[in-house]
């Protein structure tokens, strides 16, 4: 304890922060623009994501168009529609009434993509678990969305379109995988609570049911907070 790589009480306490008050951010976003050197800094997290085999499978689509952001608008409108038939009438009604994007009131979109054959046919890591290079990525989605918080910035993560969709209106070729479309820029607020857990479609599953010790299912003693 004490060395220099070491993090003081106050430095953790702001990395706890950042992951609870963390937000699927879909509404109350700022005209503002993001500034490149903002937008930079949270781009080099995202880089700086662990990856198995160091393969770094992920790319960086940044979209400012208004153009191009209303084609993954009705690209999504068109999905949610189908989502919605989907569930029993009463849910699909609450589904209904639920904002799910912020396409076009963000400031700038980010996609996050994988391509899974950057290093070669054989990645170390990947012999036996092959999904690990998506599995990078997505930790790379992570690190942008913490970060972006740090930054003030308002994160949400669109999932409710079709990857052909999104491949016809990036340009991404059939070989690269859309992992992510997020919604990114400055909110007048964060909400203190998950939006779908306000509207009463989900609420957060208590820590110690999901915790288990030695066996999957066998419940461990009760975790400290």
């Amino acid at each position: 304890m004490g060395h220099d790589d070491s993090f003081s009480g106050d430095e953790r306490a702001v990395i706890y922060r950042c992951i609870t008050e963390r937000r699927d951010v879909r509404r109350n976003f700022l005209p503002d623009p993001v500034p490149d050197a903002v937008l930079g800094r949270v781009l080099a997290a995202g880089h700086a994501a662990p990856s198995v085999g160091f393969l770094q499978p992920w790319s960086f689509i940044v979209i400012r168009d208004q153009g191009t952001k209303s084609a993954l608008h009705g690209a999504f409108t068109r999905a949610n529609a189908e989502a919605a038939a989907l569930f029993e009438p009463e849910r699909a009604q609450l589904y209904r009434s639920l904002k799910l994007e912020g396409i076009r009131e963000a400031p700038l979109l980010l996609c996050v993509t994988c391509e899974r054959d950057r290093a070669g046919p054989v990645v170390l890591g990947r012999t036996h678990q092959s999904e690990m290079d998506i599995y990078s990525t997505v930790c790379a989605v992570q690190n942008i969305w913490l970060a972006a918080r740090a930054e003030n910035l308002g994160v949400g993560w669109v999932s409710i379109l079709s990857l052909q969709d999104l491949r016809d209106i990036l340009g991404i070729p059939d070989l690269i995988i859309p992992i992510a479309l997020l919604c990114v820029g400055y909110v007048d607020h964060f909400e203190t609570t998950p939006d779908l857990e306000r509207a009463g479609w989900r609420k957060r599953l208590p820590l110690d049911d999901l915790v288990f010790s030695e066996r999957f299912g066998a419940l461990a003693d009760k975790v400290a907070s």
